[in-house]
């Protein structure tokens, strides 16, 4: 791993902007290495903030990219829990990415066919690679230190062959999700966690500081070889002891 690194800024509002410069700056190396940009969205508030930085930014240029979904929910994409649903009508609408540049779900599969059905479409999107290595990966985490859909002491934690998996019991409704396993979400070239407000100061202090076993999934996130960073608010840093970033306005990282 290229080593985590850990920014702190004053609130939502600023972060918002630095989170939107990342990735389009990742987007503009990946186009010029690889003629295309792979992206991995989750879902939450990161919707709204990353829909409204990026039509923010002049001459957004979107048709390399190639967009798919760290997780989802398998309802209908008109149902207001699907993140699919959400970007589209948020982002996707608004920006030059082609439809056949957004990997979606099949929703009215089972959940198992789901899960099978997605792994081949990414398969067919990453060809010759074992695992998927997408360019970045945005993550948020939940109060008990979940992402994507692997939560605390779940079976899938210790995935290790799948690419995507189904989980029909998740503890956060709804329950029958589909979620890209570690071993995918390890293997990007880059990982972005978006984690801001009071609310996530105790959970964001044990997944960054905490020795506890077993970790919890947010905890188990650490590239093979890519970098990794955990974009934060003032009030989620508030526990921290541990030495972070504070970028001065209009930084870029």
């Amino acid at each position: 791993m290229a080593g985590r690194r850990v920014v702190v800024f004053p609130s939502s509002a600023e972060l918002g902007p630095v989170l939107a410069s990342l990735v389009k700056s990742r987007a503009d190396k990946s186009i010029s290495a690889r003629g295309r940009f792979t992206l991995g969205l989750s879902g939450g508030s990161l919707v709204s903030m990353l829909s409204k930085e990026l039509l923010a930014l002049p001459d957004l240029d979107c048709s390399k990219w190639v967009v798919g979904f760290c997780d989802e929910r398998l309802v209908s994409f008109d149902d207001p829990e699907s993140t699919y649903g959400l970007y589209k009508s948020q982002l996707f609408s608004k920006i030059n990415i082609p439809d056949s540049g957004i990997l979606t779900i099949e929703p009215s599969l089972p959940v198992k066919e789901c899960a099978e059905d997605y792994t081949c479409k990414l398969k067919e999107a990453f060809p010759g690679d074992g695992f998927p290595v997408f360019d970045l990966l945005l993550l948020g985490m939940g109060p008990d230190g979940h992402t994507c859909s692997l939560f605390p002491d779940h079976p899938l934690l210790e995935e290790t062959q799948k690419i995507v998996a189904p989980i029909s019991d998740s503890p956060k409704p709804p329950p029958q999700r589909v979620t890209m396993t570690l071993p995918v979400v390890n293997s990007a070239h880059c990982v972005a966690f978006v984690s801001t407000g009071g609310s996530k100061a105790a959970i964001l202090k044990e997944v960054l500081e905490g020795k506890e076993s077993p970790a919890l999934p947010a905890a188990r996130v650490v590239p093979t070889n890519g970098e990794l960073f955990w974009l934060i608010d003032d009030p989620a840093a508030a526990s921290l002891t541990i030495q972070v970033e504070k970028p001065e306005s209009g930084a870029k990282l």
